[in-house]
């Protein structure tokens, strides 16, 4: 599910993109990138039953299978654990001190153990030695009471807070067919609270713990089936259930829960295959298309997994080699699980780990049967379903005394559960029954420079109001002389309305408005409107505005793929529901704002007190014509003190890879355009990097980082300049922290740099945004390189400022604008150009 924020923040008003059936939306839900970095070795990614042939002419995948054919536990993601250490070494503190304290509670709670309390890591071997780690774990249980009752053996590694007297213990063991074996413990040494396997420990008792409260393991998280809430009109289920992660925090280990919703869809893929067959020349390229990505559950093992490819040219009549002996589909499932399949030519589904295939060149396939796979999650037509939305946020929408109530629900049944008592017990630990709090600190309100002066942003960080009496920082000096204007013949009326509010608010804010080239079109056919672009752009205009019947995504696509990949013009599309609005006015204000912004000026600013300083934001979304495919977007600031502009470029990339090849080229070309503009190199450079998940920071710190600060060096070298101060800052979204105040959302500016931080890193947690629905997330930024020499402080208040510059939202965004326009122009390409859009537009917002 997508946090609250996402669901429950604000919506901004951004009419020049499709909207859903209320006219508004938030910014487009993409699905951006996230690489992972893993050390796994092949047999990590493994087939579930084999196929003897994957496609028709292909040669079978080999199987590396210990025990049986068949499902099998996917092993746990080394990436989950992996502690790396990106706090530079210089730092003395990473405590901020400016701002006004406030006391909140946290969504952890802190785990309690003994003084002397430690993990002790030994290495198992059998003689004779058993293949089978099943087999090993059974003949090792029969020494439960010499081990103790709390330990962990994964059939090689044992685990236990008990230390041998011995060095190395000898043990005898016999199994049930009556062979005996001598079982060899030798002590490796105590875990340290630095090495993953501490993490990876820590959740294992975790998950056994939590055991005790009947949940079901769907993919990594737990949820609890008994609690289903149908929702039975739009055929699906909402699961409740826990994220959790318990790791080594500043002073204590910490366990952070967050509550969580497994959106279950009562249809299976057959169910989709069979609407899908209704058109028999194309069904198995819609069924394709349908499906394909899509994430499924199956309900015989609780797994979830992604469809990348159908085979047509088998099925669950088709068989494999098991145990050696060659056994259908139909055979494995009745013997295994007890299920018939009842279609027996229906095709195969196929699934691959693709991002852990690229690491490991392992080519293992899950093979999967149609009617045994269940949809999960939403797509797009269900989010732009407003009756759906608003089902689902009924119960996922929680404000934050609901969700402390629920945690603190959770925290009494986890200590009043016998059997998870028991684990946590044995492990000589304790769960404290509290929320942990912290101190944490407000950041002053920051000034929002106009044209004539300064105002505060408020204390809900919105200055929406204050376009009233207030200019735009910068507008054309001869105003917009020279634009077009196309509409249908049939909403003259609407288009005159629109243009005379229009008119009247950019008065109002400063900016100047001529008469435009009207051209009436006849009919609202996609081809309509490109050649009436074609035609308006032979008069050289400097925008082109386009009325639409409605939110035609092809449509939508095509006149922004004509306008930014051929013609290199501006376009602005408002909807005739926006053109009929009653808060007209309120809307031809911001679409006044998005037009300035298109021709390359600024709405407003900030107070910066730093001089020669880029900010640039990197972010990277995949392609939804070719998942293969993604766009990385770079968008940087030119010195906010001098001229307020921006610079954005964009460039293909490969969905797969954790770091972009094309980085170093798009800073390259922000650095030209710097020196073109100030006639010297940036002094300093700020780079907040989106789109990171935690599994790829290890490859970031080590490669792109170092990378990156080389060829600034060389670059700098080159123009005879002092290499300039950097600063590096990863920025997380997907963070499961959450902060209340007194029950409520902390205000805008909310830092917290302590006890929930990680020792680590440099990090901190910042909510920049106000919202009024829901729980607001925080922003996690980790600081993994700098040279700035400036104090934690100054980062964090530098951080705080960058959220106020997103000219689409007249208040804070959750991350710094950089970040926020980089994710916009990457979906933009990714979504609906699908090419480079033309350089002459990277001095313009024309993604907005």
């Amino acid at each position: 599910m997508a946090d609250d924020q996402a669901r429950g923040r604000r919506r901004q008003l951004d009419e020049d993109e499709p909207t859903t059936s209320r006219g508004s939306r938030d910014e487009p839900r993409s699905k951006i990138y996230k690489g992972s970095y893993s050390g796994g070795s092949k047999s990590d990614t493994r087939a579930e039953p084999p196929s003897s042939d994957f496609r028709a002419g292909a040669a079978a995948p080999r199987q590396e299978r210990r025990e049986e054919c068949g499902p099998a536990d996917r092993g746990p993601r080394g990436d989950r654990f992996d502690i790396v250490n990106t706090r530079p070494a210089e730092l003395v503190s990473k405590l901020g001190k400016d701002g006004r304290p406030i006391r909140l509670q946290t969504n952890f709670f802190r785990i309690k153990t003994k003084p002397e309390w430690r993990i002790v890591h030994y290495h198992v071997e059998f003689e004779p030695s058993i293949e089978n780690p099943r087999v090993r774990m059974g003949i090792l249980s029969n020494h439960a009471s010499f081990l103790g009752s709390g330990y962990l053996f994964d059939g090689l590694q044992l685990f236990t807070t008990r230390k041998f007297e011995q060095e190395l213990t000898v043990l005898r063991g016999k199994s049930k067919l009556d062979i005996d074996y001598t079982i060899s413990i030798k002590c490796v040494g105590f875990i340290s609270t630095a090495e993953p396997r501490f993490l990876q420990v820590l959740n294992l008792i975790l998950r056994r713990s939590m055991k005790g409260l009947k949940l079901e393991l769907v993919g990594r998280n737990l949820f609890d089936p008994y609690a289903k809430i149908e929702i039975r009109e739009h055929k699906m289920e909402l699961w409740p259930g826990y994220e959790t992660s318990i790791r080594q925090h500043e002073k204590d280990i910490l366990l952070c829960t967050e509550i969580a919703h497994k959106v279950m869809r009562t249809e299976t893929i057959y169910d989709i295959m069979r609407r899908c067959s209704q058109n028999p020349s194309r069904h198995q390229d819609e069924f394709r298309l349908n499906v394909l990505d899509l994430i499924v559950l199956t309900d015989y093992n609780n797994k979830t997994y992604r469809i990348n490819d159908v085979d047509f040219g088998q099925t669950p009549k088709s068989t494999f080699s098991c145990k050696g002996r060659d056994i259908s589909f139909v055979e494995y499932y009745q013997s295994k699980y007890n299920i018939r399949i009842r279609d027996h030519n229906q095709p195969l589904l196929i699934s691959k780990n693709r991002d852990k295939a690229q690491k490991t060149n392992a080519s293992e396939l899950v093979v999967l049967v149609p009617e045994l796979c269940r949809v999960t999650g939403i797509n797009d037509n269900m989010r732009s379903n407003f009756q759906l939305m608003k089902a689902m946020g009924e119960y996922t929408r929680m404000n934050p005394n609901r969700r402390i109530d629920r945690l603190r629900t959770f925290n009494h049944r986890l200590q009043n559960t016998p059997e998870s008592v028991k684990v946590l017990r044995d492990w000589h630990m304790d769960m404290d029954q509290n929320l942990t709090e912290v101190q944490g600190r407000v950041i002053e309100q920051q000034k929002i420079v106009f044209h004539h002066g300064k105002v505060p942003s408020g204390e809900n960080a919105d200055w929406t109001r204050s376009f009233r009496d207030q200019k735009m920082l910068t507008t054309p000096s001869e105003g917009i002389d020279r634009w077009a204007v196309i509409a249908p013949e049939r909403n003259s009326y609407e288009l005159k309305i629109l243009l005379e509010n229009l008119f009247r608010a950019a008065n109002g804010m400063g900016m100047k408005f001529r008469s435009p080239h009207e051209v009436k079109i006849y009919d609202d056919r996609t081809a309509t409107y490109v050649r009436a672009l074609d035609d308006c752009a032979r008069m050289d205009p400097k925008l082109i505005l386009c009325l639409v019947p409605n939110n035609n995504v092809e449509r939508y696509s095509s006149i922004k793929k004509r306008g930014y990949v051929d013609r290199a013009v501006p376009t602005q599309v408002v909807t005739i529901k926006t053109a009929k609005n009653r808060g007209l006015m309120s809307i031809a204000t911001k679409i006044a704002i998005q037009l300035n912004c298109k021709l390359g000026y600024t709405p407003w600013m900030i107070e910066l007190p730093l001089s020669g300083l880029m900010t640039i934001g990197f972010d990277i979304a995949k392609s939804t014509r070719d998942r293969k495919r993604a766009y990385g977007a770079l968008v940087a600031s030119m010195d906010l003190q001098q001229n307020s502009t921006y610079f954005s470029t964009v460039s293909e990339c490969s969905a797969f890879d954790v770091l972009s090849n094309t980085l170093w080229p798009m800073i390259a070309k922000a650095l030209r355009q710097y020196s073109r503009e100030h006639k010297k190199l940036p002094t300093r450079i700020v780079f907040y990097r989106d789109g990171v998940s935690s599994g790829s920071l290890k490859q970031l710190f080590e490669y792109e980082v170092k990378d990156i600060v080389e060829k600034l060096d060389a670059e700098y070298k080159r123009a005879s300049s002092e290499p300039p101060q950097l600063a590096y800052i990863v920025v997380t979204k997907s963070m499961n922290a959450r902060f209340f105040a007194n029950g409520q959302n902390p205000p805008p500016g909310t830092v917290v740099d302590d006890v929930v931080t990680l020792p680590e890193r440099y990090d901190f947690y910042l909510v920049s945004q106000q919202v009024r629905q829901g729980t607001v997330s925080p922003t996690s930024y980790n600081v993994v390189y700098s040279n700035m020499g400036i104090s934690p402080d100054k980062m964090q208040r530098l951080t705080y400022k960058m959220c106020h510059l997103y000219y689409n939202w007249s208040g804070t965004t959750r991350v710094p604008a950089v970040c926020q326009y980089a994710k916009k122009l990457a979906t933009l390409v990714g979504t609906n150009l699908h090419a480079i859009p033309q350089n002459a537009l990277e001095k313009k917002f024309y993604y907005l």
